[in-house]
């Protein structure tokens, strides 16, 4: 397992308070902020931590409210919201500085047999034969070095794999607005089935905006052509997975208006199975002269 695997799983250990009060560190992301997928992964793992190990997190529903302070820590503030004979609720507050940055809802359910179908997986390129994170970001010239360090210090405990240009890659013209990517964590993680869905989690935060920006040739915050924001995020966990193998991020975008953005994507094991369903709206603006 990596160093920066370890630094994250340690960014994901939340020290107990009381019984339904949990604390998490924070750490600079890309931007001069808290990485939205870190808060939404810990506050998975608080509510998490209040449900019995037999239910396992089926969807997820949240608002970022404020930006957060990378250099405070984070109290997550856990509602016992319902326990019934299969499902689970949990409603996650973080707080930062007196004042909520981040409100969560969760449920958990206990397996059951059911019906079975699914969206089939969409095609793709093996996830060996694309060029890693760091291959494309160096090979960028029109990008500053600083930007491209910090990138590859966020992502460091992930290895992520754009299968086309991103978009601070080729930007100017406009594309259709989908675009793929493979993840997986830089080390292998244990069976416990809630960490790996807070795994993706985290991910799931780091590019589900991106098409919205290429049927529009911006290339984001990085070339400074677009700011932005994640407003709310929902997430529906279909079937298990494991995030220390490959997955396939497949998103795309079918609105932008009003200074807003809506991505949705769908993630896939490698061997086909679709395993989570994503939604999330962002503001995304223009930079005004």
């Amino acid at each position: 397992m990596s160093q920066a695997l370890l630094g994250l799983l340690d960014l994901l250990d939340l020290e107990q308070i009381e019984e339904n009060i949990f604390r998490g560190q924070s750490r600079s992301a890309v931007v001069p902020r808290v990485f939205g997928g870190q808060v939404a992964a810990q506050a998975l793992v608080a509510a998490g931590r209040t449900v019995p190990a037999d239910r396992h997190a089926h969807s997820l529903h949240a608002y970022f409210l404020r930006p957060g302070d990378p250099g405070a820590p984070i109290v997550y503030n856990v509602e016992r919201i319902r326990d019934g004979r299969s499902f689970t609720t949990r409603r996650a507050v973080a707080v930062q500085h007196g004042r909520p940055i981040f409100a969560l809802s969760a449920s958990f359910q206990l397996y059951e047999d059911g019906l079975d179908h699914q969206t089939p997986m969409p095609p793709a390129p093996d996830p060996e034969t694309v060029p890693t994170g760091q291959e494309r970001l160096r090979g960028y010239d029109h990008l500053d070095p600083a930007i491209v360090e910090k990138f590859l210090e966020t992502r460091e405990a992930i290895d992520l794999r754009y299968v086309d240009e991103p978009p601070y890659g080729k930007f100017g013209e406009p594309r259709e607005p989908r675009s793929q990517v493979w993840f997986r964590t830089n080390g292998k993680l244990d069976d416990d089935p809630l960490l790996h869905v807070v795994l993706a989690t985290y991910v799931s935060d780091m590019t589900l905006l991106d098409s919205i920006l290429l049927a529009h040739g911006r290339g984001g915050w990085a070339v400074g052509d677009v700011v932005g924001a994640s407003l709310d995020h929902a997430m529906w966990f279909h079937r298990p997975f494991r995030a220390d193998e490959w997955l396939l991020y497949d998103q795309e975008s079918p609105s932008a208006y009003g200074g807003r953005g809506l991505g949705q994507a769908r993630i896939y094991t490698q061997d086909g199975r679709l395993a989570v369903s994503v939604i999330q709206e962002g503001v995304v603006r223009v930079p005004r002269p």
